[in-house]
């Protein structure tokens, strides 16, 4: 796998639209549509620095069975403009604690050789998650284990509903640049508000500035 593009696409989505854990729908069937300044992934630009639109539809069983597909625009200087994800997983709370576990495949239709999925597992307490991510498959040369994604986050109230989140994530890979990405952001009725940085600056070696919506739609 060439590093160039490597990058572009094991790099990339937690901010505008946040897969590091992905977001299950609420029971029944949903769907979100979205807008963002940058479409960031793990602290990497998916379209070059630019705005990007995008949409989803869930399904959530009330036993905690979830499955979905996500799609948005992306631009990594290639022919690949459009990212649609296809992910199935399981919810569900033990006491105070909640847990989350599934598989997600990111395809590029237009693209060469970039598709991949991951397995994913979270658990989560109160204000703090912990989450891993790992290649469960590639079109290059990563196999199952070979790149994993660690995170950390926490989640506040302030100021009434306005919700403070800080995040730290690290990405190592079999046969890459591994970095690290943090973040910080504020959220309130849709709207999100995030700086966003990474730790190398071979990957980026700017602070990042994300504005973004969503709306979600009970169906």
């Amino acid at each position: 796998m060439k590093m160039k593009k490597y990058l572009c696409i094991a790099l990339g989505l937690s901010a505008a639209f946040n897969y590091s854990s992905l977001v299950h729908a609420t029971e029944g069937l949903s769907a979100n549509i979205g807008v963002t300044n940058n479409y960031v992934w793990r602290g990497v630009t998916q379209t070059d620095d630019k705005p990007a639109v995008s949409g989803g539809i869930d399904y959530a069983s009330e036993m905690g069975v979830y499955i979905g597909t996500w799609a948005s625009n992306v631009d990594f200087g290639d022919d690949a403009s459009t990212e649609l994800d296809l992910y199935l997983g399981f919810a569900n709370d033990v006491g105070e604690f909640s847990y989350d576990f599934g598989y997600v495949y990111y395809g590029y239709p237009d693209g060469d050789e970039l598709d991949f999925g991951e397995v994913y597992g979270s658990l989560a307490w109160n204000f703090l998650s912990v989450g891993v991510s790992t290649t469960a498959h590639s079109d290059w040369s990563s196999d199952f284990g070979d790149d994993i994604y660690i995170e950390a986050n926490l989640t506040f109230e302030i100021l009434g509903d306005v919700e403070l989140g800080l995040h730290a994530g690290s990405y190592n890979f079999d046969d890459g640049l591994d970095y690290q990405d943090y973040n910080i952001s504020l959220s309130k009725s849709g709207f999100s508000f995030m700086l966003s940085q990474v730790s190398e600056d071979e990957i980026d070696d700017d602070y990042k500035v994300i504005i973004s919506y969503t709306h979600e739609i009970d169906l």
